[in-house]
């Protein structure tokens, strides 16, 4: 059975995106690059923070989405879609990042699945 590896993103949307993201930077010591990547012991993180109107989390009432790092994506898909999950059809490739699909959980969050590169 596969099973997710840990937590791959935490993802905000914000009114002034830039300023947040300065603020976890100066506040917390936050340091992330263009994508959002963040080093930490256990393995990778993307912390990154949207404009307020993105449809990438699904439901823009969604204000966060959780990603979780997969080993395999293609096996975690197709065994969520063999439990009926609401799986999304396509899946992203982002070079020198990874590949990203995503499932809606049945209180209708849409939750990002990263195989990172």
């Amino acid at each position: 059975m596969e099973r997710v590896l840990g937590i791959g993103g935490y993802f905000i949307r914000a009114n002034d995106p830039a300023a947040l993201m300065a603020w976890y930077r100066d506040s917390l010591g936050l340091d992330g690059d263009e994508h959002g990547l963040w080093r930490q012991e256990s393995g990778p993180t993307v912390f990154a923070v949207f404009d307020p109107d993105t449809d990438y989390f699904g439901s823009r009432a969604q204000r966060t989405m959780l990603n979780f790092r997969v080993r395999d994506l293609d096996a975690m898909l197709a065994q969520l879609r063999t439990k009926g999950a609401d799986v999304a059809p396509d899946t992203q490739d982002m070079p020198g990042v990874g590949r990203f699909g995503w499932v809606t959980d049945p209180e209708g969050n849409r939750i990002e699945l990263w195989q990172p590169a």
